[in-house]
């Protein structure tokens, strides 16, 4: 005779999931529909039916715990054939959410991340440190001559130290949000052990992730590219992965070069800037800048034909496309006032386009493009237990 199992649900956590995107949660009365409908769910222990009674019920422990919120792609299929409209597809993005919101400290920099209340506070914040810099250097004044943007904002003692030590911060927060990741994981051995097949080596995992889910994106194409919206999702995520690839590599040469080349300036003067516009990477940064704001008008037009009575739009959602949008809009018009040498304009230009790059690497790993690297680890460890197979 089978033991009865006391629950004791956490009703401030229902109240929170429903706070944070999970409000329609209580209409699923568990047909099954949306985990039948997922291309990608696998067939035992098949989500998102029982995240939706893990949330009706309160049961945190189980949902924190869950990799499988880590592997939807968010397609909205779920939601779509939902007869209750109780979104499914919201719930997981809710989920990862509170994930972001939780992982790492501080957490009040996940409180600030998770409601628009408090967005004049997280721009301040690098408001007032580009200012500081620009009273130091020309006390707020616009430089005479010809504009370049390191009379105001030097690289070498404001720039480099300022955005290196944002970096390391970054970098150190997704080191300890994985590693939590990772542990939360394991808290439950066993659990999606599928078949009793050897496991893959780790190599092989971290391979398929990085050359097919994310180098290719095929799981986009798996959830299906029947509407005009798929496309626009599966077009969109891949101009701006690879625009921020195309930007990495061009900021990677310029920093190399530029301090290599104190000691070997004879050699490679790319570290200079600004950068002639035939200089082969400053194209790269320009192709790349025009990938970008391709990409986001996709993602935007998607997000804004979408159906909200299906799938609804979070904050999260748009506090990052409004960010790389500004990223985007003022590094682009930064290098054309500079060329038009409108100098009263180009360098305010400039600086906001240093607050809204520094909002985004520093505020990182509380945002929704923290997914980047936290389901990049989660999808890693899903392939190596065998809860999703190699490609």
């Amino acid at each position: 005779m089978s033991k009865a199992v006391r629950i004791e649900p956490d009703v401030q956590f229902i109240k929170e999931l429903q706070s944070v995107g999970g409000d329609t949660l209580k209409k699923c009365y568990q047909c099954a529909t949306c985990s039948v409908a997922c291309p990608l769910s696998p067939a035992d222990a098949p989500y998102p039916r029982k995240e939706m009674i893990w949330a009706q019920w309160g049961l945190k422990d189980k949902l924190v715990n869950d990799i499988d919120i880590w592997l939807c792609h968010n397609c909205g299929t779920c939601s779509d054939l939902c007869p209750r409209g109780a979104k499914p597809g919201d719930l997981l993005s809710a989920l990862r959410n509170m994930a972001y919101k939780n992982l790492v400290e501080p957490k009040i920099l996940g409180t600030w991340m998770s409601s628009s209340k408090y967005l004049p506070i997280l721009v301040a914040i690098p408001v007032a440190l580009w200012l500081f810099v620009w009273s130091l250097t020309t006390g707020l004044t616009i430089p005479e001559g010809t504009i370049v943007f390191g009379k105001v904002f030097p690289g070498d003692y404001t720039i480099d130290p300022i955005m290196c030590t944002t970096f390391f911060f970054m970098v150190t927060s997704f080191v300890l949000g994985c590693s939590k990741l990772i542990k939360s994981f394991q808290s439950i051995p066993g659990t999606y052990y599928v078949g009793a097949h050897e496991k893959p080596g780790i190599i092989d995992c971290i391979k398929d992730v990085l050359f097919n889910e994310i180098g290719r994106h095929t799981n986009f194409t798996s959830c299906g590219e029947e509407t005009e919206a798929d496309k626009d999702k599966f077009k969109g995520h891949l101009l701006l992965f690879y625009s921020f690839v195309a930007l990495a590599v061009v900021t990677g040469i310029i920093a190399t070069c530029h301090w290599g080349g104190k000691v070997i300036e004879f050699i490679s003067p790319a570290g200079h800037t600004p950068l002639p516009l035939w200089a082969p990477h400053k194209l790269v940064a320009n192709v790349g800048a025009v990938m970008m704001i391709i990409g986001l008008t996709l993602l935007t037009r998607r997000r804004m034909n979408q159906d909200e009575k299906k799938t609804k739009s979070s904050y999260y959602d748009w506090f990052l496309l409004g960010l790389i949008w500004a990223i985007g809009l003022t590094g682009i018009f930064s290098e054309l006032l500079r060329l038009a040498d409108v100098a009263t304009l180009a360098y305010p230009m400039y600086f906001l386009h240093l607050v809204v790059v520094w909002m985004l690497f520093a505020y990182l790993p509380w945002s929704k493009l923290g997914h980047v690297v936290y389901r990049t680890v989660a999808l890693i460890y899903a392939r190596r237990i065998g809860r999703v197979p190699l490609s």
